[in-house]
């Protein structure tokens, strides 16, 4: 967990430099809410990556564990669901299982493929080969007579970071009893979300200098990671 009021406290202090520009709480947590899910995508991209690199014989210098453990606090498990339920909060599905006694591995299938599965026998769901694809942000299986319970486990998307306020003198005052969200994020990307928001703070104030300073950091920090 990062604490959203020092991310704030931070951006403000180094964009309010040398009278760069000042940026509103609610300008704050558009560009926070973006930048936490780019650095959260970011890691499904790191891990594609490093997996095809060998690994460390150190488990705290390895980047795939690294990865691992930053998205340990975002892991669900097994939920019961229903054909046709919602997995709007899940980022990515991580397995599908059906039944309880025997259970069943609950394989995915791409949408445009589902008619031509059903139609050949070879390929055709059943009991003991169960399917499901996603719709419109709604999971579905096949056959009907799946052994139940399905359930899922999943990667939950971060909730969105809330910089709350009171305006006292004209001025906003940090109020976390006023619905505060934290950045859900590891501790150790402090700095990589402060140079994101600062960059995107910087589009908004017309600060392109602003811009330039953040992204040279950000590439700076990036190969310091991948060294």
């Amino acid at each position: 967990m990062i604490l959203v009021d020092t991310v704030y406290q931070t951006v403000l202090a180094l964009a309010n430099k040398e009278q760069r520009g000042y940026i509103t709480p609610q300008e704050f947590n558009l560009h926070a809410n973006h930048a936490q899910m780019s650095i959260f995508e970011q890691y499904f991209y790191d891990l594609n990556q490093f997996r095809r690199q060998p690994g460390s014989t150190t488990k705290y210098a390895d980047m795939i564990d690294i990865i691992e453990d930053k998205l340990r606090d975002f892991k669900v498990g097994f939920t019961n669901i229903s054909s046709g339920g919602s997995i709007e909060n899940a980022y990515r599905i991580i397995s599908v299982i059906s039944g309880d006694d025997n259970v069943k591995i609950v394989e995915e299938i791409k949408l445009e493929d589902r008619h031509k599965i059903d139609h050949s026998p070879l390929t055709k769901a059943t009991v003991n080969r169960p399917v499901y694809w996603i719709s419109g942000g709604n999971i579905y299986f096949s056959p009907s007579n799946i052994l139940n319970p399905v359930k899922y486990s999943y990667i939950r998307k971060p909730v969105d970071p809330n910089w709350t306020y009171l305006v006292v003198d004209e001025k906003p005052l940090y109020h976390p009893s006023g619905g505060a969200q934290n950045f859900e994020l590891h501790p150790s990307e402090q700095e990589p979300l402060v140079i994101k928001i600062l960059q995107l703070c910087g589009v908004t104030i017309k600060d392109y200098n602003l811009v330039q300073a953040a992204s040279q950091e950000e590439v700076k920090n990036i190969q310091q990671e991948k060294q």
